[in-house]
C-alpha cells in the first residue's frame, strides 16, 4: 500500500507544470508559446525568465528528488517499486494531465530522480556531461541523449545496480520520445568547433 501510494504521489509531484505556472505568475506569459512550446524550463528562458529561470529549473529538479528521495531514504522501498516510482515522476512531467497530457521534455525532473537515487553523483554527472555536449552539438535533442549514454557508462565503469539500470532503461525511453522530432535530424557540430578544427 505504501508503494502505490508513493508511485502516484511520484506522478502526481512530477505533472505539476512549474515551469509554465512561473511563466504565468511571475512573467505574465505562456511559456509555450516560445521556442519549440515546450512547458519546461528552457521556454522559460526563452521568454525572458531572467532570474526566474533558477527557480523553475529547482522546482522541476525537486518534484523528481523529492518523492524519490521520501520512497528510498524515509520509506526503504525495495528496488522493484524504487524502480517504478523513479519513472513516474518523469512520466508524470511528460504526460501531465494539468496540461492535457501535453508536457515537458521531463530533463530536469529526471535529473531530479537520479538526485533522489544517487544524492550527488548522478545529477552532477549528468550535468557535467550534459554542459559538454551542449557544448559541442548543436541539436539539444541529441545532447540529451548522449548524455543519458554517457551516464551509462559512467555508471557502467563505476557503479551500476540493477536498480540503476531498470531507472536509466526507463528514462532514456522516455528521453527518445519526448525528443523524438529531432532526433530525425542527424546531429551537427557547432559552428565554433567546425571553424576550429578548420
Amino acid at each position: 500500500m505504501t508503494a502505490l501510494i508513493l508511485i502516484l504521489a511520484a506522478f502526481f509531484s512530477g505533472s505539476l507544470p512549474f515551469s509554465v505556472w512561473v511563466g504565468r505568475l511571475a512573467l505574465g506569459k505562456d511559456i509555450r508559446d516560445y521556442g519549440d512550446g515546450n512547458p519546461g524550463t528552457f521556454n522559460v528562458a526563452r521568454a525572458g525568465g531572467g532570474k526566474w529561470v533558477i527557480l523553475a529549473l529547482a522546482l522541476d529538479f525537486l518534484k523528481g528528488a523529492i518523492p524519490v528521495a521520501l520512497a528510498n531514504f524515509v520509506f526503504h522501498l525495495d528496488d522493484a517499486a524504487l524502480a517504478v516510482v523513479s519513472i513516474a515522476a518523469p512520466l508524470g512531467h511528460a504526460f501531465s494531465p494539468f496540461l492535457r497530457f501535453k508536457g515537458g521534455k521531463a530533463v530536469a525532473t529526471v535529473g531530479g530522480v537520479w538526485c533522489g537515487l544517487t544524492i550527488w553523483e548522478g545529477p552532477t554527472m549528468g550535468g557535467i556531461f550534459l554542459g559538454f555536449w551542449f557544448a559541442f552539438i548543436n541539436e539539444s535533442g541529441w545532447a540529451v541523449i548522449l548524455m543519458a549514454l554517457s551516464l551509462l557508462v559512467y555508471f557502467a565503469l563505476t557503479n551500476l545496480t540493477p536498480l540503476l539500470l531498470v531507472v536509466w532503461i526507463g528514462h532514456f525511453g522516455l528521453l527518445v520520445w519526448k525528443h523524438r522530432a529531432e532526433l530525425v535530424r542527424p546531429p551537427t557540430l557547432r559552428h565554433w568547433y567546425v571553424s576550429w578544427r578548420s
